[in-house]
């Protein structure tokens, strides 16, 4: 019983995490763009300091009309929206926040994350497909045609870490860490960092979402809560990516002060990476243009796998070396 009681209270924890951080991140754009961009609505709304700008939001989609093309596979159509949220969700089961704070210890964990969190793009490509729309099938090509460039890179770059520490759980490789891998474990970084960012389908990498080309891709026909759901997953997914990175390159829990000696909890640690790196996910949807078609997979095939490949030589002799 006590065993049952302890599960069911880390999903909850973990419940209200997924509930609560993807909407901090939502508020820190919001802010961000506001000061880059000279932005009125999220300055003001409610106040002080914009503060009431996501509840605006929430009433908005709350109010717009639930449509769904007479011609959409209504089924498809009713799913997407879940199969595009759930899987961050299942993910952050197994995200190790501190030593021994994790909802459930995988041995596999980082096979498992990134093969739950591809299915997250599933559900731009079922939106797409579902909408009877030719912008939405064009966006969801598109979706499809990022997930297959960008998926081998990502991969890749946390099978570097894995080989380097010499285990797949997420935790063993936190523990695993040195500060010394920030230097050989860089480029492995990078490349994790931005493929994880077309798979987002974040700016510059947006083309499946391209106002100005197909309206908004795959999302076109949807409206009210099933579109804010939408909005929702990508938060998510920003916060999950966030968090794989601090674990798999910086270090996760760890800091420049042991706890034991006074310093900030693992946990604090984590946080402060998960959300400088949210940060500069926001900073690069402010400050670049989006990325032509080609350019995308040019990035992919020719600057992202090549990278990926050179920084798995590296750590298999930097390995075998040491």
């Amino acid at each position: 019983m006590t065993e049952l009681l302890e599960v069911v209270l880390r999903l909850v924890l973990v419940l209200g995490a997924f509930l609560t951080l993807p909407l901090l991140v939502g508020q820190a754009e919001h802010k961000a763009m506001a000061h880059m961009q000279s932005r009125l609505g999220p300055m003001y709304a409610g106040g002080f300091h914009g503060w009431a700008q996501l509840v605006a939001d929430g009433v908005k989609f709350a109010q717009k009309e639930d449509v769904i093309p007479a011609a959409a596979d209504r089924t498809v159509f009713k799913l997407a929206p879940a199969v595009a949220l759930i899987p961050y969700l299942v993910v952050l089961v197994a995200i190790p926040l501190a030593p021994g704070r994790v909802a459930q210890e995988l041995d596999a964990g980082i096979f498992f994350v990134i093969a739950v969190m591809g299915v997250g793009v599933l559900g731009s490509l079922m939106a797409g497909w579902a909408s009877a729309n030719k912008f939405s099938l064009l966006g969801g090509l598109r979706t499809a045609a990022q997930l297959m460039a960008y998926e081998l890179p990502f991969l890749l770059a946390a099978a570097s870490v894995a080989m380097a520490a010499g285990t797949l759980s997420l935790s063993g490789i936190v523990d695993a860490w040195e500060p010394w891998w920030l230097l050989w474990q860089l480029p492995g970084a990078v490349v994790f960092f931005v493929a994880g960012l077309a798979e987002l389908q974040r700016p510059p990498f947006d083309m499946p979402v391209a106002d100005s080309e197909i309206i908004f891709g795959a999302y076109t026909e949807y409206t009210g809560l099933r579109f804010a759901l939408f909005l929702l997953a990508e938060y998510a997914g920003i916060v999950v990516l966030c968090a794989l990175t601090t674990v798999l390159f910086l270090g996760g829990w760890k800091g420049p002060f042991d706890t034991s000696l006074g310093g900030a909890p693992g946990i604090i640690w984590t946080l402060l990476k998960v959300f400088a790196l949210s940060f500069l996910v926001i900073w690069l949807r402010v400050s670049y243009p989006r990325l032509r078609e080609d350019q995308l997979q040019r990035l992919a095939w020719q600057g992202l796998v090549p990278v990926a490949l050179g920084q798995l030589a590296l750590t298999g002799v930097v390995a075998v070396a040491t």
